[in-house]
């Protein structure tokens, strides 16, 4: 019976794995193929059932039809998503040790409530936020500029970093910063020097949501932006027209998704250590 079960978990992981790789794979022979070699019926390998091109690659760094310049959009998208991303989670941790740490009663009003009101800001649908955000940015003259970008997703970021920090915060015993304060730290330098580095699967698991939440916005990326400030997802979006260019669009989404797979590779030491905390929630 132990036999079977290995046998049929090795299965389920091989089947799955094929599910997830397999988008990726058919965008790589994709990307590698010209107009007649997608139009010309499935085809999966290069040298035999097609002759490989580069010229979607190329396209990517150029112009014409079917070709886009990412460089410009993707160290946009770069800039946006990293500095709100660091943003957020600088003010967001803050944030989550004083609702973890201090209690808070306004009213009916405590810390539950307040934790809740964060994460409940992502519920709201952001169709109900383009407009004011849509008016804020064009009264401080800040539509179409990276600056209100980082803005705008700051707002939208901020309550996951604060989401996830609560809990991690929960977690570590409240001991270590009285300990701490007997030795004669501060409550801040009792955060810093203690519970901030105790915390570091919290804030890569944090930082990774940021990053993926942010990276792939494309709504006020599009409605927020117009010819000065272009994020990937726009650029790549673009790119449709009267004939949809499968070979570039599929050169282009693997550039898109590629940062986020090296930064999952990256930590994933700390997301092994990080995803019990988040489960509990």
């Amino acid at each position: 019976m132990l036999n079977f079960f290995k046998i049929f978990k090795v299965i389920a992981i091989v089947l799955w794995s094929a599910f997830v790789v397999a988008p990726f794979l058919w965008a790589l022979t994709t990307s590698f193929k010209t107009a007649n070699g997608v139009m010309g019926g499935a085809t999966y390998l290069p040298w035999v059932d097609y002759e490989p091109s580069l010229a979607a690659w190329k396209g990517l760094f150029g112009s014409g039809a079917g070709s886009i310049d990412v460089v410009g959009p993707f160290t946009n998208s770069l800039i946006v998503t990293l500095s709100a991303s660091a943003i957020s989670l600088a003010l967001g941790t803050l944030a989550a040790y004083g609702l973890s740490r201090f209690r808070y009663k306004v009213g009916p009003i405590s810390n539950t409530d307040l934790t809740f009101f964060f994460i409940s800001q992502r519920i709201m649908p952001p169709v109900v936020l383009a407009i004011p955000f849509f008016l804020m940015l064009g009264y401080f003259g800040l539509l179409d500029t990276i600056f209100g970008l980082i803005i705008v997703y700051v707002a939208l970021l901020l309550p996951i970093a604060v989401w996830v920090m609560v809990d991690f915060f929960n977690n570590i015993p409240r001991e270590l910063d009285e300990t701490a304060m007997i030795d004669g730290c501060t409550p801040f330098e009792a955060f810093w020097r203690v519970i901030l580095p105790n915390s570091l699967p919290g804030l890569v698991v944090a930082g990774i949501f940021c990053v993926v939440f942010g990276w792939n916005d494309f709504f006020f990326a599009f409605t927020l932006t117009f010819t000065n400030t272009q994020l990937l997802p726009v650029a790549i979006v673009s790119l449709n027209s009267s004939v949809t260019p499968w070979w570039s669009l599929s050169a282009s989404a693997l550039i898109s998704v590629a940062p986020l797979i090296i930064v999952a590779f990256l930590v994933e030491r700390y997301l092994e250590k990080g995803k019990i905390s988040v489960a509990s929630k």
